[in-house]
Parts: structure tokens; sequence; C-alpha cells
């Protein structure tokens, strides 16, 4: 913004200013007055803005050209880049040769361990930069992203392995007498954790009519859409891996003392301390009608987040999932449904489970695919890479609420009764 906008917008709010003031005072013919030669500022405010962007626009198209000195580094514009980006994504829905131009923005902006897709695929997809995956990140940002509280390891490589220390902090250092040699200590036990990079895909269907919007709307949808799939597919394969650590050690919950054996007993106390508790809507249901033998309710609110988040014994959060996201088994008589398990992880997810992250998103072009062509829509095709492994089976306790339902009623439905501890 140059200094004549800047000063015309100092203008604009004092007259502001005024109009209120002359309202305030009941001079409304002095007031709608006032209110017309605002009208007058703010369209040539919105004029100059106009023709700064055209200006900006023009300088960075002649910087990309060699016409100009690039003093900006529009590669760093993410205005820019979102242009060129969409502009090579239309560029494959039409079978077309993309600009030049677009081209230059986009392989500056891809980082050199992200060039290539993992599986000898490069030249089929187009790799999503780095700009545009950090706005996925932040998209999928959300209370029930289990990828948050899980630890996270980049990697630059398919497969891999890690060594990781077991019971590091139970094994002591010996006594060492004044003047004593130090005894040897006893070999310390590693487990070694192998991952092996997977990819997760899906396809989205786009009409060429949304092809024909603004590169910001268009990246917008895309963004949106890939965030979505990628918190679902993640979810899925940590609960997964909850499910299959605490495979045939599932604790039943049926009252508060249930609970706190879990995290005063189970759990080792270090573990304890940094300890959440994740469950579904309906375990949320269960936990949240529960009371002490004071009457008082067990989930507290959060004194750090008092309209968002709870605890139970203020101080484990619990975070809650849908229904469709963490789903309660079934309890069968027969063929008949006669009641569900709730599931209610407890412990520390960054000690039990490592997430290695490609972190690299690729897109690929395909109108060929059965239904699109008829259609004129075309396929966008989304992988992502990563593998979720188990490190501390001991760091996370499952356990299960079950609820006993008519069998009249076949739906996931919470115990109306209120359980008292």
């Amino acid at each position: 913004m140059n200094e004549e906008m800047r000063k015309l917008l100092k203008e604009i709010n004092s007259k502001k200013d005024e109009v209120k003031r002359l309202a305030q005072e009941g001079k409304l013919d002095e007031a709608r007055e006032a209110k017309e030669a605002l009208k007058g500022m703010q369209e040539k405010f919105d004029l100059l803005c106009d023709i700064e962007d055209d200006l900006r626009d023009e300088m960075e198209n002649k910087a990309l050209s060699g016409e100009a000195k690039n003093l900006d580094n529009p590669v760093k514009d993410k205005k820019s880049l979102t242009k060129a980006f969409v502009n090579i994504i239309k560029a494959g829905f039409f079978h077309r040769e993309p600009d030049e131009r677009d081209v230059k923005v986009y392989k500056d902006a891809i980082t050199s361990d992200a060039t290539a897709d993992d599986d000898g695929e490069s030249g089929l997809g187009v790799t999503v930069p780095e700009d545009i995956r950090t706005d996925i990140i932040e998209l999928r940002r959300s209370e029930d992203n289990l990828e948050q509280y899980v630890n996270i390891e980049g990697v630059a490589t398919k497969t891999g392995t890690r060594n990781i220390e077991v019971d590091a902090e139970s094994t002591p250092f010996d006594n060492v007498d004044e003047a004593a040699e130090f005894p040897e200590m006893s070999e310390p036990k590693f487990k070694q954790i192998t991952y092996t990079i997977k990819k997760k895909g899906g396809i989205l269907k786009m009409t060429a009519e949304l092809l024909e919007d603004t590169a910001q709307n268009i990246m917008a949808y895309i963004n949106k859409w890939i965030a979505q799939k990628t918190k679902a597919t993640r979810n899925a394969v940590i609960i997964s891996t909850l499910d299959s650590m605490t495979e045939g050690s599932e604790v039943e919950i049926s009252d508060l003392d249930d609970l706190k054996d879990i995290f005063n007993v189970t759990l080792d106390p270090a573990i304890a301390e940094s300890s959440m508790v994740i469950t579904n809507q309906s375990g949320f249901n269960y936990l949240d009608k529960l009371k002490d033998s004071d009457g008082n309710y067990i989930l507290q609110r959060d004194p750090l987040q008092p309209t968002k988040g709870k605890l139970l014994f203020g101080q484990y959060p619990v975070i809650r999932l849908s229904n469709k996201t963490l789903a309660s088994e079934e309890v069968l008589d027969g063929e008949t449904v006669t009641g569900y398990k709730y599931p209610v992880y407890c412990g520390d997810l960054k000690e039990a489970i490592t997430l290695f992250d490609r972190n690299v998103l690729t897109i690929d072009m395909n109108d060929k695919a059965a239904g699109l062509w008829e259609k004129d829509m075309t396929g966008l095709k989304v992988r992502d890479r990563f593998d979720v492994q188990a490190v501390d089976e001991g760091a996370v306790v499952k356990g299960e609420i079950t609820v006993t339902i008519s069998t009249t009623d076949t739906t996931d439905t919470t115990d109306t009764t209120e359980a008292e501890g």
C-alpha cells in the first residue's frame, strides 16, 4: 500500500467516526451528507487497490519471463504459487502443455526430496508444493484429528528401522564407591521398529465448470477435500493400530474404580502423568453422566479451554470422536444385537505410537475412468504416504464400557441410567 492509499484509508476511518458522531447527536442531515462523502472516498480507495493489484501482477509476470528483475521473489507468494499449481492441473485436464511460467513457479516451490513419486511414478503425478501441503495440514487440525496426539517422524525413505530402548527410565545406575571402578551395567534392551511407507489415495471428481472458477477457489475446494480425506485415513490407521496393540488385554469399565485402576495401577506413573482419554460420542455421553459419591460429575471443564475440552478426574483430557470415526462394538446373542461396547483408550499416544510421515502428496488427473467422460468430469487422484507403528504397548490401555439394550432396539444408544461411583 503506497503513501497516498494510507492517507486515504486514515481519512476514511475518520469520516466513519464523523458519521457515527453526527448520528448520535441527532444531526441526521449532516450525517447523511457525511455518509455520501464516505462512499466516494471508499470507491476511490477500491479503485486504487485494483490498480495496485494489476501493477503487481504485471511485474510478477515480467519477473517470471525475465523481462524485469524479480525483487519480491514471486515463488514465495502464495497467490502466485496457487495460481501456477491450478493452471498445471487445468492443463492436465484439457490435455495440453502447461505454461512455462507456471512450470517455473511450481518447480521452484517443490522441495528437492519430493520431486518424484515413491513408486517410480514420476511424470504421472504432480507433487503438491510444500506451501499448499501446509495449508492442508492446517485445515485438518481439529480436536478429532488423532495425528496430533501421536509421535510424528518425518522420513525421506520408503523403509527403515528404529531402535527404541525399553524400560530406560526403570534401569538405575549402580552405586560407585570413592576411587572405585565403575561397574558394568546390564545390556540395555532395545525394540526394533520397522516402518514401510504405504500409499493411500482416493479420487475427487471435479466438473469442468469448477475448473473455470478462480485459482484460489479451486485450490480451497481441493485443499478442503484432501484435508478431510487424509484426516479420516490417518485416524482410521491410528485406531486400527491401537486395537492391534491392545487386543486381548481390554479392560472392562463398569464404575469409577475401574477407571482409577487404569491410571493408578495399569499405566506406569510416568505415562499416566501425560495421558489422555479417547472415546466416541456414546462413550463420552456415558462418562459425562457419571457422578462420584458426592454427586459431582467426574468430567469437569478444562480451565485452559473452558468452552471446549473436558477433563477426567480434573487431570486427563477427554477427546471425543464421532461414532462414525470410532465405532462401538456390537454385543451379539446369536444374530441379535443385545448391547454395545464403547471403546475408551487411556494413555500417552506419543509414547505408544509413531507415525512415519513421507510428507509427499501427489495429484494425478484422469478423465478416462468409468462414469467421468460422459458426465464431463475429471478424476483428481490424490496419494498420501505414511506408516503407523506401535512402539510401546504399555503406554495405552483400551477400556470397554458395556451397555445392554432392548432386543427390539438395534441402534447404538447410550444408557440413560446415571451410574454412580
